[in-house]
């Protein structure tokens, strides 16, 4: 072979690599003008883009999808759990709800403690007393009778039409009942709705669900937290032990609240407050992101380090001081500032690891699994509606209520049981997480807005437990700060540290071999994981359009019009 022909078929494939490179780089996903939805499940993404169709604005659509997943998506969507919502309206108004579940009135601190003051193992995760006062009915119907157009019956009646009639399962959705027969087993009326052997394609009908729901479209609140509905939760309780009573239930109120704010890189970011850690812990960690001046190269070993430290110095900070401000004082304004960031990110020492038992909380004064899911929407007139949602651990505490045909979550876990004891997710709470009746449990769900110049930019928030921050955290870096398309920067690898235990996990692919040995060498112990987060997200283009990516590590959608 001549000379000239080798340099023509080296440089014939430089050319196909540019060209492939590229291809890869550029967003592989649609375009629309009217309004876009993206949720862990087709078709109730479908539902949102439905009522928008008919006239309905994202806040109609959020709450239509957030009823739909109740019944397409039980590992996590839900009416016995709750959740939060960031709203931006067109108007520029933004709030946020807070639906979180609360802790019964008969709570005490150390119900989860044998008489030797140690954790009983399974009694705040699995059953009756592990559950928590659901809000999500309450904060549903709160966020579309103040901030919707539409009537119940119009935005409910998809979800409670799938329910009646029923629906074919995704292949992952009958590997995970599949998986939970086990735990479905100690409950009967679990069994009656999600035993046996399920296949991709089998029919689910819920019919007692969907009676709860057409109570719920007719009667309001009332059609869930009083009448026949409340009956059958308090009933259930009393079979099985569990506290929450109908003064719990009547009482239960969903919390409009300010969101927190921030700014990264000339981005402002809207996102959710306490009882939420995540909105706190997301700004946080990108005050600190923001001392490294975009000097590192994404995927070295340099670039991991960093993310390592400066999650480790946010998860020590969020285990000691946070917790529902309605009982603690936090101190978010403090924690949220780019001065007390800058002091953290002097702590960090480039090339070495900083062991956890040496990183103690700054002094800001001077969990759930992964089976939480998020979702996404967007209008074509400049509403916005990031909203997560959890039942806690996957199908909460694995009871359903019986007749009702409903899950309900295993959210008091999400306490700390005993400072210093680990929950399931391994996040480690103190006193100012402790039990208290009609306290909300910390949570690490991150539903946030990000805005450019005044408009509209990123909508974007994951399951996934602690590691949601860190999910929220690296797909923002990888838009901003490295130039990928949304798609891409939801795929890409994703590494998560949380303090304790000290360990760097990471996702196949996500840091190479020898970057691996580097980090090894620096002190860092790493672990291979399952993939954690599933991002729903929609951005904003320049042309005016609007696009959306539903992660490619759960089986929801993307759709628009």
């Amino acid at each position: 072979m001549t000379y000239m022909r080798k340099y023509l078929y080296f440089t014939i494939e430089v050319v196909l690599i540019i060209i492939l490179i590229q291809f890869n780089l550029r967003s592989q996903i649609n375009e629309y003008r009217n309004g876009v939805v993206s949720s862990a499940d087709e078709l109730a993404s479908e539902v949102g883009i439905k009522i928008m169709q008919n006239g309905g604005n994202a806040v109609d659509a959020a709450v239509g999808v957030g009823f739909a997943l109740a019944v397409v998506y039980p590992q996590a969507g839900n009416i016995g759990g709750g959740g939060f919502m960031v709203i931006r309206l067109a108007d520029g108004r933004e709030l946020t709800i807070d639906y979180r579940e609360t802790a019964p009135m008969l709570s005490t601190r150390d119900m989860y403690l044998d008489a030797g003051g140690n954790p009983v193992e399974g009694l705040s995760t699995l059953g009756h007393l592990a559950c928590g006062v659901p809000g999500s009915v309450a904060g549903l119907l709160y966020a579309l009778d103040k901030y919707g157009t539409m009537s119940r019956s119009d935005v409910m009646k998809y979800a409670i039409e799938i329910a009646e009639n029923g629906f074919g399962i995704h292949k992952r959705l009958a590997a995970g009942l599949n998986d939970a027969q086990a735990d479905f087993k100690k409950f009967e009326s679990t069994m009656k709705v999600f035993g046996g052997k399920w296949r991709s394609g089998d029919k689910l009908v819920q019919k007692d669900l969907a009676a709860v729901l057409q109570s719920v479209s007719d009667f309001g609140r009332d059609g869930f937290y009083k009448g026949w509905v409340a009956d059958m939760i308090v009933r259930e309780m009393k079979r099985g032990n569990g506290i929450i009573s109908y003064g719990d239930l009547e009482s239960y109120k969903p919390i409009e609240r300010k969101p927190i704010n921030g700014k990264y890189k000339g981005y402002d970011v809207v996102t959710m407050g306490p009882p939420s850690s995540g909105g706190i812990c997301l700004l946080y960690l990108l005050n600190i992101v923001e001392n490294f001046n975009g000097s590192f190269e994404r995927g070295t070993a340099l670039y991991f380090q960093l993310l390592a430290e400066s999650m480790r110095r946010v998860y020590v900070d969020r285990s000691e001081y946070m917790g529902d401000m309605d009982f603690v004082k936090v101190p978010f304004e403090q924690l949220i500032s780019k001065p007390y960031a800058l002091g953290r990110f002097k702590e960090i020492v480039p090339g070495t690891a900083t062991p956890s038992t040496n990183v103690k909380p700054g002094d800001p004064w001077g969990r759930e699994h992964k089976e939480t899911t998020h979702y996404s929407v967007a209008d074509g007139n400049g509403n916005i509606v990031s909203v997560t949602t959890t039942l806690n651990d996957t199908f909460g505490n694995s009871l359903v209520v019986d007749g009702a045909g409903f899950l309900l979550n295993n959210e008091m876990d999400d306490f700390s049981i005993k400072p210093g004891v680990p929950n399931i997710y391994g996040l480690v709470g103190n006193e100012a997480n402790a039990i208290q009746p009609g306290k909300r449990m910390l949570s690490s769900m991150t539903p946030a807005i990000l805005m450019k110049n005044g408009k509209p930019f990123l909508v974007i928030g994951s399951p996934g437990g602690g590691r949601i921050i860190t999910a929220v955290l690296q797909t923002i870096l990888n838009v901003i700060d490295y130039g990928m398309p949304l798609d891409t920067a939801v795929k890409t690898g994703r590494i998560h540290h949380q303090w304790l235990p000290d360990i760097v996990y990471f996702e196949r692919g996500a840091i190479e071999t020898n970057v691996q040995k580097e980090l090894k060498a620096m002190g860092y112990e790493l672990r291979q994981n399952e993939s954690f987060g599933r991002i729903d997200a929609i951005i904003f283009n320049n042309n005016g359009t609007m696009s959306g990516f539903s992660d490619k590590r759960g089986y929801g959608k993307a759709l628009g019009y």
